[in-house]
């Protein structure tokens, strides 16, 4: 590795300041991060790859913040589906869907306190949500759930609650992903999605919720790796000098900080190259770097910091946007500081408000042949799509470990793919079947495993977990809007009371 200049210049230090890395570990800050801290550094990621416990993260932030004591810390919690806090036994909140089927602000901007408290408890000062993307496509890949809804003035009313809601806590959110990923069939963990409607539908529907965000004060807006040609024809959001500087700075004229979604997406990485596309985001008017999904490690933060340097020295990226990006890192790291959310230590006491709000958000179809509630021990098929990588396959997911909890002996089993219903079946023998989907309207497959099911035994009780299209279905249908430990729970509740 070659260093292009001393670590104590100005250069290197805006260089590291961008950037939001992310590292391996649970009880010990790795040495080249304190070393990068030292030089520079302002913030860190925390993924689930960090996290076992609150108690054990607050450890390991106080090491952090002992290195520095206005350090941002961030982390992608959005609570439902996508958790890293709670990556290991589903989240405590409902997610932004089933918030906007309830459409109670003041329940948003509860949850998003509480949760916002929780993080604050943790040494967590930076958090990379709300989602306020208008979920206008229904076969979206990435966004469904995370979305509070279709209609752009209910996500944009949202969206606003939950800023406030969680900014109150002494954490910065971020509203994404900016100017809109809700209108896509394509993820953008995979390759470049199009938006292409007109500015009139752009400025009426993706961009409303962001108005809202800016108008309610979010600290920060993360771009998407979204193309959407009537801004921009030739460069996603992330890239693009049209959307981040022309758009989101002059014409809304937001102050902000501007974060990039993840660079290591094959959207940028794959098309641009990971280092060319982090010098192209800071030129075109991004202040912070997101890279620590994927690469952890210490190399990257240098071949990452080594770029800048030489970008600048070559002309490419003028020193003055790479010095006025760190500057607004180091003024978002100054607010969390004066807020007080990193003073706060230790766990957060659980006031209930997630599972209230995961209760109101059920909706709950009885059929034509609606059966008793299930007293005996059920068998439990889950059929479960391929995850998206925003919600990961590390947590879990459904409604057996609270069947199990009320049903003693409950019998479980997940299928994908053809032939589904009839393994299930095979595997039910007597047993009432509980039938647990996400998206079924999105999987052919999974549409027909539910028909083969409630076909063969009509007291079936269906549970969808994901976006609910499809026309209930099942002795009992139960669409929870959201995957959370919570909705699972409030769903087991319903299933054993009828």
């Amino acid at each position: 590795m070659t260093t292009l200049t001393h670590a104590g210049d100005t250069l290197t230090r805006n260089a590291l300041a961008v950037l939001q890395p992310g590292f391996d570990g649970t009880t010990a800050v790795p040495d080249w991060v304190r070393h990068r801290i030292d030089e520079g550094l302002a913030s860190v990621s925390l993924f689930g790859r960090n996290v076992q416990t609150a108690e054990q993260v607050a450890r390991l932030t106080a090491q952090l913040r002992a290195e520095r004591d206005d350090l941002l810390i961030a982390i992608d919690e959005e609570s439902g589906d996508v958790t890293r806090l709670e990556v290991r036994t589903g989240s405590s909140y409902p997610g932004n869907h089933a918030l906007g089927a309830v459409d109670d602000t003041t329940l948003t901007r509860e949850v998003a306190a509480d949760l916002g408290g929780r993080l604050a408890a943790c040494g967590i000062n930076f958090n990379w949500a709300p989602s306020a993307d208008v979920n206008a496509n229904p076969d979206n890949p990435v966004i469904g759930v995370r979305s509070f809804g279709s209609d752009p003035d209910l996500v944009a009313r949202h969206t606003a609650a939950y800023v406030e809601g969680m900014q109150s806590s002494g954490v910065a959110t971020s509203a994404k992903h900016f100017p809109g990923h809700g209108d896509t069939a394509i993820d953008s963990h995979h390759s470049v999605p199009v938006i292409d409607v007109d500015r009139d539908v752009l400025n009426s529907r993706d961009l409303a919720p962001f108005r809202a965000a800016l108008a309610a004060g979010t600290r920060a807006v993360m771009s998407a790796h979204v193309l959407a040609p009537a801004l921009d024809p030739d460069n996603p959001g992330t890239l693009s000098r049209r959307i981040l500087t022309g758009l989101l700075r002059e014409e809304f004229g937001y102050e902000g900080l501007i974060v990039t979604d993840g660079m290591d997406m094959q959207a940028i990485a794959g098309t641009y190259g990971f280092e060319r596309g982090c010098v192209l985001a800071i030129a075109a008017g991004a202040d912070a770097i997101c890279t620590g999904g994927g690469p952890s490690d210490e190399g990257t933060v240098l071949r990452l910091r080594d770029a800048f340097v030489a970008a600048v020295r070559s002309g490419e990226l003028p020193e003055e946007r790479l010095a006025d990006a760190a500057d607004r890192v180091r003024a978002l790291a100054g607010w969390a500081s004066m807020s007080g959310a990193a003073e706060r230590s230790g766990g957060a006491p659980d006031t209930g408000i997630g599972l209230i709000g995961a209760r109101r958000a059920l909706t709950v179809t009885r059929g034509e042949t609606y059966a008793a509630p299930v007293t005996e021990a059920p068998f439990v098929a889950t059929f479960s799509p391929l995850p998206n990588i925003a919600v990961g396959d590390e947590t879990p997911w459904g409604v057996t470990a609270e069947l199990e909890r009320r049903l003693p002996g409950t019998e479980s089993a997940t299928y994908s793919g053809e032939g589904s219903g009839s393994q299930a079946l095979a595997a039910a023998g007597t047993r009432r079947i509980v039938a647990v989907v996400r998206d079924a309207h999105r999987h052919a497959w999974m549409a027909d495993a539910l028909q083969t099911l409630v076909a063969a035994r009509p007291d079936t009780v269906v549970v969808e977990m994901g976006v609910p299209q499809s026309a209930p279905i099942g002795a009992l249908h139960i669409a929870t809007r959201g995957a959370a430990r919570v909705c699972g729970e409030a769903a087991a509740e319903v299933i054993v009371a009828g």
